[in-house]
């Protein structure tokens, strides 16, 4: 580490790789709001948030550990569970009057097909407009995870159709 009377101490979070302060400036100097998406090992998190001076505002969220409320019993990790939970967060949004969306991934690894994506496909057919690409996107066969069981695609219906019915 380097020491003398110039050194400047980058910000603790920068530090620990928690924060992208470059990528967070432009975000918050779209004025839009923000759709951010987190995984764990067992879960994914999609929250949408609006800047205030005072501190980030979240006006709406989802969660895969809703799922099991709606008759969910796979994995929450999983592409299609992130597919649930982003066509979940985006008819919430819309509900909030959230029409337009900016998606912030934070300094996670997006990979091509993956689950971060599974949650921009949900919220962009629950009628939430967020920019991306269609190469991005996972097939259908993944987001209806053929891969993992044959019965899970009757499990996301029903799931599907309890949303609907909120």
């Amino acid at each position: 580490m380097a020491t003398g009377p110039r050194y400047k101490v980058a910000f603790r979070r920068r530090r620990e790789c928690r924060t992208d302060y470059y990528a967070r400036r432009k975000l918050l100097t779209s004025h839009e709001a923000r759709a951010v998406v987190r995984r764990s090992n067992k879960n994914v998190t999609v929250q949408f948030i609006n800047f205030d001076m005072k501190g980030d505002l979240i006006t709406t969220s989802a969660s895969t550990r809703e799922l099991s409320k709606l008759g969910w019993e796979y994995s929450c990790s999983a592409i299609p569970a992130a597919y649930l939970v982003g066509y979940l967060a985006g008819k919430r949004a819309l509900k909030a009057g959230i029409e337009y969306a900016v998606l912030d991934l934070g300094m996670q690894n997006p990979q091509h097909g993956g689950v971060l994506f599974a949650v921009v496909k949900g919220m962009a057919d629950a009628g939430l407009e967020v920019p991306h690409s269609e190469e991005v996107l996972p097939t259908e066969e993944r987001i209806n995870g053929k891969h993992i069981d044959d019965g899970i695609e009757a499990a996301m219906s029903s799931v599907k159709d309890k949303m609907e019915a909120e």
